[in-house]
């Protein structure tokens, strides 16, 4: 007589039966339940969690390269006879034009930078300015189209742009007038004077970052140059390039480009510490909630192995039927199999479910909480984002079928290996 093939369709039928029957039959429907869910919730919440984690990694990423410079050129430090450090660059538009030239290099644009007090109406904040030329100004993604703003950049000649933090710490909007006071003003016979410019603002800016909305404004290059003593001169130049990912690639190129008396600075020098502890903390999330997987799993050896105990009379007759002992244990591995099956869909579907919806679903959370369950100041970006990756969600899956697949063998042995005169023995 022939042997059936692995997983025949009455060792199906048969799993099938188990997995349905009522206790008083002696199936164990009630820990087939309570295993499905522990599984569903788990894959839901390991799917929440790494596109929540794929989201503000997106964010911060998106925010670093589309309102910051890629490369930023520095003049070497020069220090005075007074003691003063000096790397103003003083021949700063043919370096421009000689990194925008670079092969990958998008745009090159000469900045001045300072720190100064902003007041309006009696409100005050720090402030970084960033002196810039409109066109420029044009060319940052993120500031020319931004997640909100207000005004026109097109009249960024006739005042300054702010972000929108600014403007909601000191109450502006567009056409106010803002105050700023720098201490590094006008030399005079008797020392260094504050100097006090009011700017109308035209154009307001949300990026979606507090670290940029709150501090940042935006000034027109040559009033940027008067107003902190730069004429002539630039602080550095900031370079966009095509391909953020392989800006190391560019360093020698643009230092070529730039004479080579310079100093290069990249968005991954800046910005690396803290790539480093956000890839650090996904490892670690991941770890934890691979962790609580394997627990819902367990359950399905709880269940497998009370089904063996009650099925053992069942094994007995299959047995001396002519059942061999693999087919015995393919039925018990089909059943602890599908169960995990079936809880990794349902999570899957969750998950990305919450992840889609996670916007009404987090305001629902924020209204019943009663507001301030989000504060932009201590996460940086103004909502919680979330973003599906094809990776996460197949990594996922494939750690939840693996542990349901591998904890299901034991029980399933157990029932093969089982002596069918001893489980018939007292029956």
């Amino acid at each position: 007589m022939a042997t059936p093939p692995p997983f025949s369709r009455f060792e199906f039928l048969i799993a099938w039966r188990y997995l349905r029957a009522r206790r008083a039959e002696g199936g164990v429907s009630v820990m087939t339940w309570i295993s499905f869910l522990g599984i569903m919730l788990a894959v839901m919440a390991l799917i929440a969690t790494l596109a929540v984690r794929s989201g503000f990694r997106y964010e911060f990423v998106g925010t670093i390269l589309g309102a910051n410079p890629h490369i930023s050129v520095y003049d070497q430090v020069e220090v005075s006879a007074s003691g003063m450090a000096d790397r103003r660059l003083e021949n700063f538009a043919p370096i421009a034009a000689a990194v925008a030239g670079v092969p990958g290099v998008v745009h090159a644009a000469p900045v001045i930078r300072g720190q100064v007090m902003a007041t309006h109406r009696g409100r005050n904040a720090g402030v970084e300015v960033i002196g810039i030329a409109g066109e420029d100004l044009a060319r940052v993604p993120l500031v020319a189209n931004p997640e909100r703003q207000e005004g026109d950049i097109a009249r960024f000649a006739d005042g300054v742009a702010i972000g929108s933090g600014v403007a909601r710490e000191l109450g502006l909007g567009v056409g106010d007038s803002i105050r700023l006071i720098s201490p590094d003003g006008a030399r005079t016979a008797f020392g260094t004077s504050p100097r006090v410019g009011a700017y109308e603002v035209v154009y307001i800016f949300q990026v979606g970052r507090w670290d940029i909305d709150r501090v940042r404004v935006y000034m027109p290059f040559a009033e940027a140059q008067s107003y902190f003593n730069r004429d002539g001169v630039a602080d550095e130049i900031e370079v966009i390039v095509e391909n953020p990912e392989e800006v190391n690639a560019l360093i020698f190129p643009v230092l070529q480009a730039a004479g080579g008396d310079v100093t290069i600075w990249t968005w991954q020098d800046s910005s690396g510490a803290f790539l480093q502890a956000l890839q650090m903390e996904d490892n670690i999330m991941f770890i934890i909630l691979s962790i609580l997987v394997l627990i819902a799993t367990m359950n399905i050896v709880s269940g497998l192995v009370m089904l063996v105990k009650n099925k053992s009379r069942d094994i007995g007759i299959l047995r001396t039927m002519g059942l061999s002992e693999g087919s015995v244990m393919r039925v018990f591995f089909i059943c602890g199999s599908v169960i995990g099956v079936a809880g990794t869909a349902a999570g899957v579907a969750l998950g990305c479910a919450f992840a889609i919806w996670i916007d009404p679903i987090f305001n629902a959370v924020n209204f019943i909480a009663g507001g301030g369950v989000w504060d932009p100041s201590i996460r940086l970006i103004s909502e919680l984002p979330a973003r599906l990756e094809l990776e996460d969600v197949l990594s996922a899956v494939a750690l939840s079928l693996g542990l349901s697949f591998a904890v299901t063998i034991l029980p399933a042995r157990r029932a093969a290996r089982m002596n069918p005169v001893e489980a018939l023995r007292y029956e």
